[in-house]
């Protein structure tokens, strides 16, 4: 991986910059000498995603090219929540959101360098707000925002334009978030901040704060929103968010989400969230358009994605599941919890042992949905592109044994080279 020195560039190359409060002083700063970078996370759920995967990637980028990020954990603003355009936030237990801090933290830190000149930092921003008074906050912070900027916030303009209207606590969020600024200038002498664009509102109410309480002029830098070529929001599944936590989206899952990505879409996907170097991307944005059925882009994504958020080991692991579940390698290898998240991406039935004894296997291709009845089974069984655990069934009446099953649990179904299902026997 090439260490970056004009990054202004590089994050322009990459479609990344959407805002800036002045890009070509930005530009001149980054070049003049190690700037302090910050961007804020906060706790509103058990994980981060991938749009936040975005701005963590940024972080690093600019760590790459010698600048030192500060990962902001928002244990404070966490507890408020930045206004959504349609109604208010659930408020959540303190509890529970210092459980998230600590969960996201961890999330956080194996993307970033904590050693050397540019070594990167964390910061939570209850360590300023939690001893400060009402009456503290009002006067030496609140004095500084004016309410007839405030409401022009995109957020907050909706929220007041519309039925549900906006609560005081998520009114003074922005207020909050300037506040983190200002104290991370004063702390680490931070004097960037980046975060996606629909937080641009906020990012700038901290450029203001300082302007107004320090006297200097400091940046902030917005990153892109990332759309589908379709126009739907990026890292949505059927199922929901994508997350980084392996108990919410599993590493498989990661790996086909990307693997799965749009002919259309890969190349700028590359660009997000790869660190490949620009004669590669170019290169697999080739190899899509002259051979777009060997999906060498997809690949290449989903397998530096997976290996950047869990591991090389997992990486490979998933890896082998994919190639094992279409018969290019042995389902007997693969471990329990590759294999069972593997078989959650695919249609599935769970059924019942009943005596000891398990469903015939016309039964399970139907069960499934893998054909669309028994009888359609049948012909996919004489027809040859039936099988069971990799292997070609050829008898129609044949029937697993407790010996086929995977882990002792698991069969692996596919009809055909592409479609395939997973059956979980219950005891």
């Amino acid at each position: 991986m090439t260490t970056v020195t004009d990054i202004i560039d590089d994050l322009e190359w990459r479609g990344l910059i959407a805002h800036s409060t002045d890009l070509d002083e930005l530009r001149k700063a980054l070049a003049s000498g190690p700037v302090t970078v910050y961007c804020g996370f906060d706790p509103t759920a058990p994980s981060l995603h991938l749009g936040n995967l975005v701005q963590i990637l940024t972080l690093r980028r600019l760590q790459l090219a010698g600048h030192r990020p500060i990962g902001l954990v928002g244990g404070a603003t966490g507890l408020i929540g930045d206004p959504k355009p349609t109604a208010e936030r659930t408020l959540n237990d303190p509890a529970v959101v210092a459980g998230w801090v600590d969960r996201i933290r961890v999330q956080i830190e194996p993307f970033l360098d904590f050693s050397g000149p540019s070594a990167a930092r964390m910061a939570n921003n209850l360590d300023w707000t939690s001893s400060l008074s009402a009456i503290e906050f009002l006067r030496d912070v609140g004095k500084y925002f004016r309410v007839n900027k405030m409401i022009t916030k995109d957020a907050v303009a909706r929220r007041l334009n519309s039925d549900a209207g906006i609560s005081y606590t998520e009114f003074s969020y922005q207020v909050l978030q300037g506040m983190d600024y200002l104290q991370l200038y004063r702390r680490f002498g931070c004097t960037l901040q980046t975060g996606g664009s629909d937080q641009w509102g906020n990012i700038t109410a901290g450029v203001d704060l300082i302007h107004r309480v320090e006297g200097v002029s400091v940046h902030a830098l917005s990153t892109t929103l990332i759309t589908r070529a379709d126009g739907t929001k990026f890292g949505k599944t059927e199922t929901g968010t994508v997350w980084l936590d392996r108990e919410l989206t599993s590493p498989y899952a990661l790996y086909q989400f990307f693997l799965n990505s749009d002919d259309r879409d890969v190349a700028k996907l590359l660009k997000v969230f790869s660190f490949r170097e620009r004669a590669e991307i170019e290169e697999l944005e080739r190899q899509t358009a002259e051979r777009p059925a060997a999906r060498a882009a997809q690949r290449a994504l989903a397998e530096e994605l997976t290996t950047l958020v869990h591991g090389a080991d997992e990486c490979a692991k998933v890896v082998a599941a994919s190639r094992a579940l279409f018969g290019q390698g042995a389902l007997e290898e693969l471990d329990e919890p590759t294999l069972a998240a593997a078989l959650a991406e695919v249609p599935r039935a769970e059924v019942a042992a009943e005596g000891g004894a398990l469903p015939p296997v016309v039964d399970l291709l139907a069960e499934t949905g893998l054909t669309p009845s028994k009888s359609a089974a049948r012909r996919a069984v004489k027809e040859g592109g039936a099988y069971l655990n990799n292997t070609k069934i050829a008898d129609a009446d044949a029937v697993p044994g407790p010996g086929d099953l995977l882990h002792g649990r698991y069969l692996v179904l596919r009809r055909g080279k592409r479609s395939i299902g997973g059956v979980e026997v219950r005891p």
